[in-house]
């Protein structure tokens, strides 16, 4: 037994020291010090023995154990050691080699438009609010002075949830929550998506953005408004933009008014762009209707306002020259790209 554990040692030794890898120090442990391993044979094959045999042999063998496995330790440290440098030999870096070029994102257009367009108000003193996506039909149509025989109720133009719940279809459904909300005086800008049940084409989608403002106070006057959008446009277009109030009709207004800018492309003269009139109409606006003001708990005696709505993209297609409505929704980073 003894000799037996002194060959062990040895072979052992020898396999420890040509072991290359990890995996080649675990199977030496398995052969030798495993359940089933040649270690384990000797042990039990000491039953046979006398107790003083035993007890010599016991000590031998977990001497030679002991001995098996601080060798294995070494190595695998060893081991372990040397792959560490490899590694970081292999992944060394040249620093004067150029660099890996990082891309980086840029902005969408529409975000770009809305973040100009709120900043531009921000700097009239105005404060952002925004509203849900999910609205009531109270604050989408009722409140807003919309009859019941309104063409935008219809299942065809407005996507409903239920018969009491919209996908908002404009983002006037949150001037009712703002008046209900928000201390008067209040000069507000109201960002958002909107939802309508328009098939895709060049100028039209079934999801899109708007901006609304609007302005509650005492003595808010349409001129108030006109010199507001003027300013507003001449920021955003440039400073020899020219603006024109065209009357017009909206519920929730009265008076109601398109706004048209003096076309950018051509400064008026008539282009493609303008079909040759020279304007572009960008929005639409009004003093706000008195019966909104009562749905939402205003004084009408006392205060009145402005509101406007401007459809964005429509706005960023007119300032970046995008002839369909569809290449924004696209996520094509080499569009995007072209807006830096």
């Amino acid at each position: 037994m003894q000799e037996r554990l002194t060959k062990m040692l040895e072979e052992a030794r020898r396999l420890i020291a040509e072991a290359m890898t990890e995996k080649d120090t675990e199977d030496v442990r398995i052969r030798f010090l495993g359940k089933k391993g040649e270690m384990t044979e000797v042990l039990r094959s000491m039953g046979k023995l006398s107790a003083e045999e035993r007890k010599e042999l016991g000590k031998a063998a977990n001497e030679a154990k002991e001995q098996i496995a601080k060798a294995l330790a070494a190595k695998a440290a060893d081991l372990k050691s040397k792959a560490k440098e490899a590694r970081l030999k292999a992944e060394t870096i040249d620093v004067t080699e150029p660099g890996v070029r990082i891309r980086i994102g840029t902005k969408h257009p529409v975000t770009q438009v809305i973040e100009e367009i709120t900043e531009i108000f921000r700097s009239m003193g105005y404060s952002v609010y925004e509203g849900p996506d999910v609205d009531t039909v109270f604050n989408t149509f009722d409140g807003l002075n919309a009859p019941p025989t309104h063409p935008a109720r219809d299942m065809t133009d407005t996507f409903y949830i239920n018969e009491d719940v919209v996908l908002r279809p404009h983002t006037s459904s949150a001037e009712i929550r703002a008046e209900l909300e928000l201390p008067v005086p209040y000069k507000i800008v109201i960002p958002g998506r909107c939802y309508r049940c328009d098939t895709p084409d060049a100028t039209h989608s079934h999801t899109f953005h708007q901006i609304e403002m609007m302005v509650v106070g005492e003595n808010v006057t349409m001129g108030d408004l006109k010199g507001t959008l003027d300013l507003m446009a001449k920021k955003l277009f440039g400073p020899e933009t020219r603006t024109k109030f065209r009357p017009h009709h909206f519920p929730f207004t009265e008076p109601s008014a398109e706004m048209d800018v003096s076309c950018f492309k051509c400064g008026g003269k008539g282009c493609n762009v303008c079909k040759g009139s020279g304007w572009i109409e960008i929005l639409g606006c009004g003093m706000t209707h008195p019966h909104v003001h009562q749905a939402g708990g205003i004084d009408t005696d006392k205060y009145t306002g402005f509101a406007v709505g401007m459809g964005v993209e429509r706005i960023a297609m007119l300032k970046y020259g995008i002839d369909d409505i569809r290449l924004l929704y696209e996520d094509d980073v080499r569009f995007i790209e072209q807006f830096k």
